[in-house]
């Protein structure tokens, strides 16, 4: 019925402008955050950042494609192994470690998303599930790649040269900014993806399987390509998260991350640019911010779940949608008391 309406209704013609105008009003105010929040607050606000790569991932699959994965969490920690390792054994730099990191967990989601996406729905869903658990165990049981338990440590911060000019990135604000870059442009390619020809094959995909392929998409070929983009945006997610950390263990395996990206792309609006953004600021930093008090934490966490998912089942990017719609159809008034149209 949606998809109706939105038909019928003609798109205002200053909304295009007006959500761009909003996307740079929160970057603006992002990047002036520093100055005005504590450490603790700024921390926060980077794990949400981090969250938000692999909330894309999952936004792509999930949202485009129409299939629900949990092993979001499982390419995550692959990433964030993967910069540990090289970085500790091979002392390759952050950037590269942030781009192999993606793509070795998009090349590690082929074998598995092979057999994986021709299940459908709910078997799909426990085949991931699967991972998870898989994941765990090699992550705790190879001790000679993996220190088992003990986990890796001693991660290096990030480091860049410009000539004779070296920044280290060793300060809570220095990466703050580095993560609000990194997530700006995963977020701007995500968008480039969804607006591409390709992108448009994915909504077919998942509006209708059997039409789309009926009309000549390798649905297929498509499943699996998304299948590996959305590990390749969780690698990177990981790569950034351990040299943040400056530790990596089996921990990061866990269901608890495959959870919490599963709930960012819920609550911010699952198909919805913004939905990722939303949601990883809303239910990452509100989670982390709440750790000053550990006794009420997670009953107020639970409390604004159950609100929102009572209150706005859709998610929050279609409220913020209605709402700039609402924004734009304001017609401003002259000195002559007429209104401008459109």
């Amino acid at each position: 019925m949606s998809t109706t309406l939105d038909t019928l209704t003609p798109v205002p013609r200053h909304l295009p402008a007006l959500r761009w105008s909003g996307a740079i009003a929160v970057v603006a105010a992002l990047g002036v955050a520093p100055l005005v929040l504590g450490g603790y607050y700024l921390h926060a606000l980077i794990i949400a950042m981090i969250f938000l790569l692999p909330a894309h991932g999952l936004n792509l699959i999930l949202g485009y494609t129409g299939m629900l994965s949990l092993a979001q969490g499982v390419f995550f920690g692959i990433g964030a192994y993967v910069s540990a390792l090289l970085s500790l054994h091979f002392g390759t730099s952050f950037a590269f470690n942030l781009v192999a990191s993606g793509v070795i967990a998009a090349v590690i989601a082929l074998p598995l998303g092979i057999p994986a996406l021709r299940l459908r729905t709910y078997s799909f869903v426990m085949c991931t599930l699967g991972f998870v658990v898989i994941a765990q165990t090699v992550a705790k049981n190879w001790i000679g790649m993996t220190r088992g338990d003990m986990g890796l440590a001693g991660i290096p911060q990030p480091r860049f040269q410009f000539g004779a000019t070296v920044l280290n990135i060793n300060t809570i604000p220095s990466y703050y900014y580095l993560a609000l870059i990194v997530a700006v442009l995963a977020t701007l390619g995500f968008y480039a993806l969804i607006k591409s020809p390709a992108g448009r094959c994915m909504v077919a995909i998942r509006d209708n399987e059997v039409l789309a392929e009926s009309l000549g998409v390798p649905t297929w070929a498509y499943k699996l390509v998304v299948f590996m983009l959305s590990a390749l945006f969780a690698g990177m997610g990981g790569s950034l998260y351990a040299h943040y950390m400056t530790v990596v263990s089996p921990l990061v395996f866990q269901m608890y991350y495959s959870t919490t990206i599963l709930v960012i792309v819920l609550g911010g609006g699952v198909g919805r640019v913004p939905g990722a953004v939303i949601g990883s600021l809303l239910f990452v930093a509100l989670s982390e911010a709440l750790r000053i008090t550990p006794e009420l934490r997670m009953i107020i966490y639970g409390c604004v779940l159950l609100l929102l998912v009572f209150s706005v089942p859709n998610g929050l990017a279609p409220l913020l949608d209605r709402g700039l719609e609402r924004l734009a159809r304001i017609r401003p008034v002259t000195r002559g008391g007429q209104t401008h149209g459109h």
